[in-house]
């Protein structure tokens, strides 16, 4: 998601706030709060959508989401000429499909200038039978939007609603005429939207415990991000190009959730491709707003299948994942190149462009030391098992317990081979179809991640090779190491 400037302000504001915190009492939601249910939601880019042409085109996802226990779509929207229709169509297939979905005011886009406009959106959709509603109340959020007179909201909506925008604390925004907030920043940083460094490491918790004691008990959703890496270079308006530290974060991040105990959660997010951290298929009808070149077979496929036992563990209120895990799988991502490869001479973020924004960086993306070269892999298995990594001949083993259990091993250039192995029979066995190439993919500096699972339900199942798609831009909103 491209960051405006009032929103960095606000992030150094959130980090400064964290950096206070980091030190301070804890706060436990779980000792808070009133509530006993618990939501799931995943932040849908409704700006990638515009190809859509009926409702079924929005049906494969709300259906994956709502088995894979996602119980809304936070729609992110800006002012874009086809936003009513998808919206249309989005509210349409929840409906059909057992899923809810909320208005999500991206402030990219929309101004905090317009509460009349915005509380008329809210109205326009509240009556919608797919619409979310928390404590009777019509659920909305944001991206951004310090600033905005939420009692000018409320009064133009006519409805009740339910507001946890995405305000950050330290910003001066009106925290006390919400219901609730959202934490975008999902990753480790510096305080001002990059990478951490030495001297500056805010962690995802630093950041939960500011929005908690802002909240003083109010409800929070807090966000949970597998990956992060853009790569935007002139061709493009919004040129940027940096990482934050991702590797395992997915694994520990569910983790860390289970015993926060938020009232909701977030994740960031289903189809954001520009920032490489959709969790959604690739094959999802969407059009391209420059990231094809990082994207295109580029699966994220896993990572849902292994938050699916944490999402029920959260929403039961239990602290392990390990009870929810009723089959065998191995869950496995790498990037596609070691980080010291030298692409300078074709990579596209070699050539200067517009920095106004203060992210655009020439070469590697900033922040790309703080990455390891590693294959991660989480296994959720309901005995222990050994498990076997042979990545570019050199060959990794270990034994997993039950439960859910992640390892880093060495990165090697070359296929990627896993298997597990019980009694002396082999459960789960593969090789990827992405290779760890001695060179650069498609001339780019490529720090997005492949990844892929194997399931005891689809032992020795080749993996299914990524659609072909017909691109259109759119307008607008667009070393080994144990863990357990």
């Amino acid at each position: 998601m491209v960051s405006t400037a009032s929103l960095l302000v606000s992030i150094y504001a959130l980090g400064l706030w964290a950096a206070q915190l980091a030190n301070a009492s804890h706060y436990s939601y779980s000792q808070t709060r009133q509530e006993t249910n618990r939501l799931v939601f995943a932040h849908y880019m409704v700006g990638v959508t515009s190809n859509r042409r009926t409702t079924t085109d929005w049906d494969e996802d709300m259906q994956r989401a709502n088995q894979l226990g996602i119980d809304a779509f936070a729609l992110n929207i800006g002012v874009d000429s086809y936003t009513d229709q998808q919206l249309g169509f989005a509210y349409q297939s929840a409906a059909r499909n057992s899923m809810k979905v909320f208005l999500s005011f991206d402030f990219n886009w929309w101004s905090t200038s317009q509460a009349a406009e915005i509380g008329e959106k809210i109205a326009q959709y509240a009556t919608w039978p797919a619409q979310l509603t928390v404590d009777n109340k019509v659920f909305v959020s944001s991206f951004a939007g310090d600033g905005l007179d939420v009692v000018a909201v409320r009064g133009a909506a006519g409805v009740p609603i339910f507001f946890a925008p995405n305000f950050h604390p330290g910003s001066g925004a009106d925290i006390t005429s919400v219901d609730g907030l959202f934490n975008w920043m999902s990753w480790a940083n510096n305080g001002r939207n990059k990478a951490p460094t030495q001297n500056s490491n805010i962690s995802v918790s630093a950041g939960d415990q500011a929005y908690l004691a802002a909240l003083a008990g109010r409800a929070y959703i807090a966000p949970v991000s597998p990956w992060f890496f853009t790569h935007y270079g002139p061709e493009v308006s919004y040129s940027k190009n940096w990482v934050f530290p991702s590797d395992l974060l997915w694994y520990n991040r569910w983790r860390d959730l289970l015993a926060l105990q938020p009232r909701f959660i977030e994740i960031v997010t289903w189809n954001d491709y520009g920032e490489s951290h959709y969790t959604g298929p690739l094959h999802s009808l969407h059009t391209d707003d420059g990231s094809s070149k990082w994207v295109n077979d580029m699966p994220h496929g896993g990572w849902l299948e292994m938050a699916q036992p944490f999402i029920k563990a959260f929403k039961a209120g239990a602290s392990s994942p390990n009870r929810y895990i009723t089959s065998d799988q191995l869950i496995y991502w790498y990037r596609p190149t070691l980080r010291n490869q030298n692409c300078d001479p074709t990579d596209t973020c070699m050539i200067p462009a517009d920095n106004s924004s203060g992210n655009y960086f020439l070469g590697r993306p900033d922040g790309w030391e703080s990455l390891q070269d590693a294959i991660f892999v989480v296994s959720l298995l309901q005995s222990p098992a050994l498990v076997q990594i042979n990545s570019g001949g050199k060959l990794h083993h270990y034994t997993a317990p039950a439960g859910a259990f992640a390892q880093a091993v060495q990165l090697n250039t070359g296929p990627q081979t896993f298997s597990v192995h019980r009694n002396g029979q082999t459960i789960l066995v593969g090789t990827s179809l992405k290779q760890v190439i001695n060179g650069c993919v498609c001339g780019l500096y490529n720090f997005n991640a492949y990844g892929r699972s194997y399931a005891q339900s689809q032992p020795w199942k080749s993996m299914v090779l990524i659609r072909s798609f017909s691109w259109k831009s759119p307008t607008g909103t667009r070393g080994s190491t144990s863990i357990r």
